[in-house]
């Protein structure tokens, strides 16, 4: 039986993440935290995507640096075609 790396139980566990699209992995890690004990699951995100296609109904992050609309956008981790994940800013993709 394989044993998370860390005890969560009974734990506060924070989940940290670039951006919140449609939170499909998002919700899957804080589920895991939750099935291994951890008593409280708190989740952070850099930026937020407004649209209805979120794993859940209602789903937000405890967290939010920034809320945008639904585009496509890349720097500060995150690419573009593997391109500009260290671009010095958030850019949205012309179009898309």
């Amino acid at each position: 039986k394989l044993q998370p790396e860390a005890d969560m139980k009974d734990r506060t566990v924070l989940i940290v993440d670039d951006i919140l699209d449609e939170g499909t992995t998002l919700c899957a890690i804080a589920d895991y935290c939750k099935a291994h004990g951890a008593s409280e699951v708190l989740t952070a995100v850099l930026v937020d995507k407004d649209h209805n296609r979120k794993a859940k109904p209602d789903l937000k992050a405890d967290f939010t640096g920034l809320s945008v609309e639904d585009r496509f956008l890349f720097g500060y981790g995150m690419d573009y075609k593997g391109y500009w994940r260290n671009a010095p800013g958030i850019y949205a993709v012309k179009g898309l």
